[in-house]
């Protein structure tokens, strides 16, 4: 797979879910062209993940998809990623994966791995959790007015992740303005609900009549 570099970083994003009741296949299916993926599945056997890779990576390849490898820079351009997602203790790693010519995310959950993100001139900070979110049972929201405060922080293209909805995206938006940021925004559950609509029309058009 030829590393696929847009002009500017995606605003749409899917973060795979392990525990999504739908396959990770089919929501990067649906995606809008242009939009990216952050392959996590971290619990997969090596060769389970990879095969999953790659079947994502034919999707991204159709639908002009931006697809990103949670893991180490040499993993991800040994699968031929367009990027890497930097975890906290993989931070350091973030000038090999620009000597390598990956975009590079970086998670920022406070003010001390915003920084870390903008030390790296890491290409996308996911701040997250904008809302309460399912996969965070309990974990305290950001709120918009600290979303935006670590979203200027950490530098790079801002992707709000957490209870996000195309509503909600909206309406960080236009929050945001004033501030010169245009946030991305990234989720899962929005992506599997849209999935299930998408799913029960479908069902319906075929009923027979």
């Amino acid at each position: 797979m030829d590393r696929f570099h847009p002009p500017s970083p995606p605003r749409r994003w899917l973060l795979t879910d392990e525990r999504a009741p739908v396959p990770v296949e089919r929501l990067a299916a649906m995606l809008p062209p242009g939009s990216g993926v952050v392959l996590r599945h971290d619990s997969l056997a090596v060769g389970a993940r990879w095969r999953l890779f790659r079947r994502l990576a034919r999707i991204a390849a159709a639908r002009r998809l931006t697809l990103l490898l949670a893991g180490t820079p040499a993993t991800a351009v040994r699968w031929g990623a367009d990027g890497v997602h930097l975890r906290r203790r993989r931070a350091a790693r973030a000038a090999q994966a620009q000597r390598l010519a990956l975009v590079v995310s970086m998670p920022v959950h406070d003010a001390r791995e915003a920084r870390r993100a903008r030390r790296a001139g890491a290409s996308l900070a996911f701040v997250s959790p904008l809302y309460p979110t399912r996969s965070h049972p309990g974990a305290a929201a950001l709120g918009r007015a600290a979303w935006l405060r670590l979203a200027r922080a950490a530098g790079g293209q801002a992707v709000a992740l957490g209870g996000m909805t195309p509503a909600r995206a909206r309406a960080l938006a236009r929050a945001a303005r004033a501030s010169g940021i245009r946030p991305g925004w990234a989720a899962i559950d929005a992506w599997v609900e849209a999935a299930e609509i998408r799913r029960r029309r479908q069902k319906r058009n075929c009923v027979p009549t």
